[in-house]
């Protein structure tokens, strides 16, 4: 829908408001009652979207209109009408005029909310919580983002999109995937997460992260991984809200943490409760006891799984996860030079999930506290010219806060932004060697390597490691986790052979200060068994992959997301060995542990899905496989959208095994229909791309169209040429197929030069030549 345009004669759009993944909101005009309103449309999937998903998206809309317009409270948006225009429906609501809270914590550079304006919105939330909870609605997405506060004070609940009716149990169940855990990660309620049924309680849980996050600037599990943010929700206690801000009321400290009980009997009944509790008028339950941690030696009361995942704030340096009271704490200048000491598995912040086959990111450091002391005596002082005010150390926190959580939303070029600039405030208040100016330039880094910007990702790291080797000692963890993504950078680069010696190094240093099985240390021998395989020493490779598998499995659990990436590695490498049916037996496994653990919709699952219908068509069970890939095309189009990359690999997979099975013209039109897609979302000089383009040539050349082909298969060579050069492997290999396709149409003298060339250069680059 497009601006100024004119929906059922009635409603003329003006503005856009704000897209998000399901729709858009428009400020319209209502042209019969002369009044203004929003108007949310549900976004046009375009000419390649799969028809479930549209279905399933069409009713969550219509059901967001239906639920929301059979309330009527202040606290609740009010929805003026439904329709469709030209197919597309929409929903006219009232036009809000205000700030989300999201919005308003963002204009307040992160900083928490005034306590009064924290306990006037927890009344008015509860309020209209209330409410929808006697008309047998739970709203199951309450987050800052929907709930709005007007210019007047009045505070609003909007987006009902995932609620669900108490009499409507099926129809929801049938719209979001019964056992699917639906909402936000840093929000939802430990039994909402389990996939289980959900009641007002659940909103309650919701309610008191908001009300967390207004009243401290963070959220009470503020991880970048989705999963440790998910680990820390089911059973680690949240932080007391006073540590974090100790001006907060206790009362209003007790309240929140009651909110925030993992089990939902151990919160306030209902939302009523709730109101006359922060009114004064009821019992509040002493402090929530804590939950007992994981013992690295076992008997925890938290499942195995959870062992060894980070659950504090992510890599903020020593006092910036959370402000001391104290103003010379903080950032104020002094910080320390210390021997290597073994650090804490709770200091270690996870990175991302790496993919199939690849090394995994090495966690960011952790910094000993101010003041403290090394082993060898006291520890090196440094101080900036004058301490640092705590206002300004505040700021930088914040705005370190906001980078990563721009990072956990995936949004990898702001988030560098963010901590490059940080950074360089960093060097010029506290030193270019301060831990904390070291902490954001690795964060930068990391997002460096995100952006496909390895090559100066390297750089940066290469500067990181010598630094804190020069202030931290060559051993400590935080020099050593440096090095280690030097040698991430150096395998992306296909510098495989400096990657292994790195690694190696980095782990005969992690043996010596941390012990083989702790979780780095099996990190680095996990990267190591990859490094392995890129060098084709792949009997090596799925040696280390098994023993590291293993050890995570004693150390972390066998369900650890850990030991799952492990087991796909050593997966991976019995692929790259002809032991397809061991990878397929592995495959399999995992897929059906990650389900278990992480959900069906989880990316890491998905992601084990789509290696097992790989190993089936590489079996020759294609018919098997056509059928994995046709579910995993749907549920990857559904939860990341048609036109992501790996709903498109998936798709690329299935016109890969139509071909197998000799259906060639339907796999001549996926791969063009994939082609297609790929270059309006990747590019056309994509690797991606270029391997779509090559499978369209594989198909017009089974159906005997050489000429066409040739056109492809030249087009592939000359892309691959200009991006990687004329004698990189995969660029003789497209002038290898344009050979034959010359051979097919009968220009064999062509076609002999052309062999002649590729050996040629083949040899030359075998044997190191220029």
């Amino acid at each position: 829908m497009g601006e100024n345009r004119l929906i059922q004669d009635r409603y003329r759009l003006l503005e856009l408001l704000g897209r998000g993944g399901m729709g858009e909101v428009w400020r319209a005009r209502d042209e019969s009652l002369g009044r203004q309103v929003a108007v949310k449309c549900l976004k046009p999937l375009g000419p390649y979207h799969d028809p479930a998903l549209a279905r399933v998206l069409r009713e969550r809309f219509r059901r967001e209109a239906r639920v929301a317009a059979a309330l009527s409270h202040r606290g609740v948006t009010v929805v003026h009408d439904f329709g469709e225009s030209d197919g597309v429906p929409y929903l006219v609501m009232e036009l809000l005029d205000g700030r989300d809270l999201s919005r308003l914590l963002q204009d307040n550079k992160g900083h928490p909310l005034p306590v009064d304006d924290v306990t006037d919105i927890a009344v008015q939330v509860a309020a209209a919580l209330a409410y929808t909870h006697q008309h047998g609605i739970v709203h199951r997405d309450l987050k800052p983002a929907n709930i709005v506060r007007l210019t007047d004070g009045t505070v609003k609940i909007c987006d009902f999109g995932i609620a669900r009716l108490g009499d409507d149990i099926g129809f929801t169940a049938r719209l979001t995937g019964t056992g699917v855990a639906l909402g936000t990660p840093h929000y939802m309620s430990p039994e909402q997460i389990g996939g289980g049924e959900v009641d007002r309680r659940s909103d309650l849980y919701s309610l008191g992260c908001v009300l967390y996050e207004i009243a401290t600037g963070a959220p009470p599990f503020d991880l970048e991984d989705a999963w440790a943010v998910l680990v820390g929700h089911r059973g680690t206690p949240p932080r007391p809200l006073r540590e974090l801000r100790p001006e907060l009321p206790g009362r209003l400290e007790e309240i929140v943490l009651a909110l925030l009980a993992k089990r939902p009997e151990e919160r306030p009944d209902d939302a009523d409760e709730l109101i006359r509790r922060i009114q004064g008028g009821g019992t509040t339950p002493a402090a929530v006891t804590a939950v007992e941690l994981p013992d690295p030696k076992g008997g925890s009361r938290l499942p195995t799984w959870t062992r060894g995942m980070t659950t504090g704030h992510k890599a903020l340096g020593a006092a910036l996860g959370a402000l001391s009271p104290d103003p010379g704490a903080a950032l104020s200048g002094r910080w320390d030079a210390v021997p290597a000491a073994p650090r804490r598995t709770d200091d270690v912040r996870r990175g991302p999930i790496a993919p199939t086959g690849d090394e995994e990111p090495c966690p960011a450091a952790g910094y000993r506290p101010v003041g403290t002391t090394g082993r060898d005596g006291p520890a090196r002082v440094r101080r900036p010219a004058a301490p640092l005010p705590v206002e300004r150390a505040a700021d930088l926190a914040a705005r370190h806060r906001e980078g990563i959580r721009l990072a956990g939303q995936g949004r990898w070029a702001q988030a560098g932004e963010a901590h490059r600039a940080v950074a360089t405030e960093r060097a010029a208040l506290l030193g270019p060697d301060h831990p904390e100016t070291l902490a954001s330039r690795y964060e930068a880094a990391f997002a460096l390597v995100r952006t496909g910007r390895v090559a100066d990702a390297l750089a940066a790291y290469t500067d990181i490691a010598e630094a804190r080797a020069r202030v931290l000692g060559p051993d400590h963890p935080d020099t050593l986790a440096a090095r280690q993504e030097t040698a991430y950078a150096l395998g992306r680069l296909g510098r495989h052979f400096e990657a292994h010696h790195v690694y190696s190094a980095v782990l005969a240093a992690r043996v010596r200060a941390m012990g083989p099985d702790h979780p780095d240390t099996l990190r680095c021998r996990h990267n190591l068994a990859c490094a392995l395989g890129r060098l084709g020493r792949l009997d090596d490779a799925c040696r280390t992959a098994r023993e590291v598998a293993a050890a995570r499995a004693r150390v972390l659990g066998p369900e650890h997301p850990d030991t799952l990436v492990s087991r796909c590695e050593v997966a991976y490498a019995q692929g790259q060995l002809g032991r397809w049916a061991e990878a397929l037996r592995q495959y399999r496994a995992v897929a059906e542990a990650r389900e278990r653990v992480l959900g069906p919709d989880h990316a890491d699952t998905l992601a084990a899905r789509y290696e097992t219908a790989l190993s089936l068509g590489r079996l020759g069970r294609s018919a098997d496989a056509l059928s994995l890939y046709r579910d995993l095309i749907e549920d990857r189009s559904r939860v990341l959208g048609p036109a992501h990359p790996e709903t498109l690999r998936a798709r690329h997979g299935l016109g890969v095994n139509l071909g197998r099975l000799g259906r060639w013209e339907e796999a001549l039109t996926e791969a063009r229909a994939v082609r297609l897609l790929r270059e309006h979302a990747l590019g056309p000089a994509h690797p991606d791309t270029l391997v779509s383009h090559r499978e369209v040539a594989v198909a017009l050349g089974w159906l005997g169209r050489w000429t066409d082909a040739l056109a492809e298969y030249r087009r592939v060579a000359a892309a691959r040429e200009r991006v990687l050069g004329p004698d990189h492997a995969e660029t003789l290999a497209s002038r290898n197929d344009e050979a034959h396709c010359l051979e097919r149409l009968g220009r064999g003298a062509e076609a002999g030069e052309l062999y002649r060339r590729v050996a040629v250069a083949r040899r030359r680059h075998a044997s190191g030549g220029a």
